[in-house]
């Protein structure tokens, strides 16, 4: 049986598939919200529950189903869930649509991480992923929202790392470029998608950052850009 549990947002994606694989194959027991239920998953795969992450209550209900199983106490949180839109230059893109991309990238990352925190705490120690994107970083044209939101939730998993680390917790962000997945390759379909990274070679630097093996690590950002 796993004897320890991990927190999976946004893992029903193109990335998040690849990061629930790799934790269940890690002997983990995973916990992935969904904003809608999807039937009953396999025995050997994760544990579902039906969570708005962007409501604090939400949040708070699947934290309590991660953190639910005394023989495999919550050790980790890995915060996925965000969206990407493109526009026009910061004077013509309309102050809702910056609003949206603050409210769908960093508030779920905020409000998991605010009710996990005392679990993690209470469990002896554990660590929080989040994932930024290269644009926070090098930004480009046409997407200040998105650009402004993921750079928010690299701060924030700064934050979080100096805040916590006297208390066993641990937080790293990861910070992809474009990720080769089949949404992405239906958006870009002339690009060369060779360039891109896999999904599942985060996934692989996601579990490692969650794990005991990246004990002296927090407050680290990580570039996982392939080639691209």
């Amino acid at each position: 049986m796993a004897e320890r549990t991990v927190l999976v947002t946004g893992g029903t994606g193109g990335l998040g598939g690849a990061v629930t694989a790799a934790f269940l194959t890690a002997g983990w027991r995973v916990v992935v919200p969904e904003r809608e239920g999807g039937g009953a998953a396999p025995a050997a795969g994760p544990v579902r529950v039906v969570a708005d992450l962007l409501d604090p209550a939400g949040a708070a209900r699947a934290v309590a189903v991660a953190a639910a199983e005394p023989a495999a106490p919550l050790r980790a949180v890995v915060n996925l869930v965000g969206g990407y839109a493109s526009g026009g230059l910061v004077h013509e893109t309309p102050i809702e649509e910056f609003d949206r991309m603050l409210r769908i990238n960093l508030r779920p990352t905020y409000l998991v991480t605010q009710a996990a925190l005392p679990h993690l705490v209470e469990a002896g120690g554990g660590a929080v992923v989040c994932v930024s994107a290269r644009a926070a970083v090098a930004p480009f044209p046409g997407a200040a929202g998105y650009v402004t939101a993921k750079a928010a939730v690299q701060a924030f998993a700064n934050a979080v790392a100096v805040e916590y680390r006297q208390r066993g917790v641990r937080c790293n962000t990861v910070l992809p470029s474009v990720i080769d997945t089949p949404a992405n390759r239906a958006a870009q379909p002339d690009a060369d998608h060779r360039r891109w990274v896999p999904p599942a070679e985060i996934a692989a630097v996601i579990r490692f950052l969650a794990s005991d093996e990246s004990a002296p690590t927090s407050g680290a950002s990580i570039p996982v850009y392939g080639r691209a």
